[in-house]
């Protein structure tokens, strides 16, 4: 057995090239794998503020039918429960992008920095976050939703 081993490419390196290329691979796959983690957690914060805005825009709008068709003589607590849930959902909602993109940017921040040493190759650039582009869409919808309770305006009044 020789002291050399021949790589995808056809060249020849010995052992130890190998597995520092190996580890170089791995660690580059992990900053995917780290970014795509970033990801789900983003999707469950999505998730989780989806269900605040959407239920208490439900609660709100219901009690608010119902005072105005005169089956309630007051529906202000379960109104303003309703207006809460919402402004939790998105500000919850804008808290988890906030985190979301400053995370991300530390992450490149480290990726760049540790390709920049040639530990990694980092030949390849992280792709557009859908995630993040759905989060800043419900967030509008969210900001829309607050509007339409708090001051009546908007495409939900």
């Amino acid at each position: 057995m020789s002291g050399t081993v021949t790589t995808q490419a056809g060249l020849q390196a010995a052992p130890a090239d190998v597995s520092v290329e190996l580890s170089a691979r791995r660690t580059g796959m992990s900053f995917q794998r780290t970014r795509m983690s970033a990801d789900r957690t983003l999707m469950s914060v999505i998730r989780t503020s989806l269900s605040l805005i959407s239920f208490g825009f439900t609660i709100y709008q219901l009690f608010e039918k119902a005072f105005e068709a005169g089956i309630l003589e007051s529906s202000l607590a379960a109104r303003n429960f309703g207006q809460a849930l919402v402004l939790l959902g998105t500000l919850m909602l804008g808290l988890g992008i906030v985190y979301h993109v400053r995370f991300m940017v530390e992450l490149r921040r480290e990726r760049a920095g540790m390709a920049a040493d040639g530990l990694i190759h980092g030949e390849g650039a992280f792709p557009v976050s859908l995630t993040l582009i759905t989060a800043v869409t419900l967030l509008a919808i969210g900001l829309f939703a607050v509007a339409s309770t708090v001051f009546k305006l908007g495409p939900f009044g």
